[in-house]
């Protein structure tokens, strides 16, 4: 069968995002935002203080860093020499979970066991040396409230964890609990912060004139730093560090589809911005498309984001690579014309998610700058969708040439991927140093 051409073009206009429309998702970002700096409950976005600044550049000595952000748990030794350079002295990581072995993460584990696990990592990275005195920096992205830099306690699991005894605790004295079980007395972990948080503090040691920080991968989320915000017990340098939790941005349009799939899924009117960029839901949003070209409404195919990737990429005379995967996923041969609609239309959903994570960039970047002048500056992003989705990068380049006019010369992105790692080392520098 032939797509129907209406239908097909009335699709791509659901998820085309003009100019005028572009400025209006930005504008009221940036609303948001200043709702949120007067009163948190007045914003859709949790805008959660990290009690960190930037780091000065000059943070140096050896470092502990756990990246507790999923169900693979990393430590590293890492080198600070200052001025942006570093060396990763060692790193271990295991897996919290191996079918058959163990499940760290099921509702059956408790706290002490997963921790237990956690400090014998610890222990190895050390080489079981229980004399020198290290200081860790404990990277734990899960949805946690925070009164000061070394202070994270679980709200609640994400990510189907469900091991007891975690929720309403804070994170770094089960760490501290299960390190003195252990015998490892000289491990001190002095500073929590989110993913986010460490992907800005990672990039701006490296790199001058950074202030904001992003996640855009399977998730997506961004922080930036607040020059207003000042903390009495906060370190680091020109205020305080805001994670914004802005998967949770609910003030957008969505179009059908995004309503559709927000109504069906586990956790209805919650991280609305989130389900309309990441990485995670393309592929769901491409999937109900492509089922009503085809008359199939409300039928899954399980198609994902890295389908759409190399959907995007072939290039080839036929189609081969596209087609193939259709009739792996979808079922279905379909003629070359209706192929080549199904890769458009996964061109149109990355340029969509690219273009709304790119008017919350400028939101902040408006936001920073006030009634002054935008000043010269990089956006640090770490995830694979930005890193490896095709149109992804080039197309939040060009909305922010869009929203910004005649700064957008200022305004550029740079990868910084593992951040989560340095960043953590660098916050327990500066915790420790200031």
């Amino acid at each position: 069968m032939a797509f129907n051409e209406e239908q097909f073009k009335e699709i791509v206009t659901e998820f085309t995002i003009d100019g005028e429309r572009l400025h209006e998702i930005a504008a009221s970002f940036r609303q948001d935002l200043q709702l949120g700096l007067r009163d948190v409950e007045l914003s859709s976005m949790r805008m959660l203080k990290s009690y960190v600044g930037l780091p000065g550049g000059k943070e140096t000595g050896e470092y502990l860093a756990l990246d507790f952000g999923g169900t693979n748990v990393r430590v590293f030794r890492i080198r600070l020499d200052g001025g942006g350079k570093y060396e990763i002295v060692k790193r271990v990581g295991r897996p919290l979970i191996v079918p058959g072995e163990y499940d760290y993460i099921c509702k059956d584990a408790t706290a002490e066991q997963m921790f237990d696990f956690i400090a014998e990592l610890i222990d190895e990275a050390i080489d079981g040396n229980h004399e020198q005195k290290f200081y860790l920096g404990h990277t734990f992205s899960f949805p946690s409230t925070q009164t000061n830099l070394n202070n994270a306690r679980l709200i609640i699991w994400t990510k189907e964890f469900a091991t007891q005894g975690v929720e309403g605790e804070v994170a770094n004295d089960l760490l501290v609990e299960a390190l003195k079980r252990r015998g490892v007395n000289n491990v001190e972990p002095v500073a929590v912060l989110n993913d986010t948080v460490a992907v800005l503090l990672s990039a701006a040691y490296k790199t001058p004139d950074i202030f904001i920080g992003s996640i855009y991968a399977t998730g997506h989320n961004t922080c930036y730093l607040e020059p207003s915000i000042h903390d009495p017990n906060g370190v680091g340098l020109g205020g305080m560090i805001l994670n914004l939790e802005c998967g949770n941005f609910m003030k957008l349009m969505p179009n059908r589809f995004d309503r559709e799939y927000d109504e069906g899924s586990e956790k209805p009117g919650e991280q609305r911005f989130e389900k309309m960029v990441s990485g995670r839901y393309m592929g769901e949003l491409f999937g109900m498309a492509i089922a009503e070209l085809l008359g199939e409404k409300g039928k899954k195919y399980g198609l994902t984001s890295v389908d759409m990737s190399m959907m995007i990429l072939d290039e080839s005379e036929k189609l081969t690579k596209a087609s193939d995967i259709i009739m792996a996923k979808v079922g279905r041969e379909l003629d070359f014309e209706d192929v080549k609609k199904v890769r458009e239309l996964a061109k149109v959903i990355v340029i969509r998610s690219a273009r709304l994570v790119a008017s919350s960039f400028v939101a902040i970047v408006w936001q920073r700058a006030g009634k002054g002048k935008i000043v010269h500056q990089h956006v640090a992003v770490d995830g694979s969708v930005y890193e490896k989705m095709p149109l992804a990068k080039e197309n939040i380049t060009k909305a922010l040439s869009e929203l910004l006019g005649e700064d957008a010369g200022k305004v550029d992105t740079i990868l910084d991927n593992g951040g989560s790692g340095l960043g953590a080392a660098i916050a327990a520098a500066m915790a420790v140093q200031k």
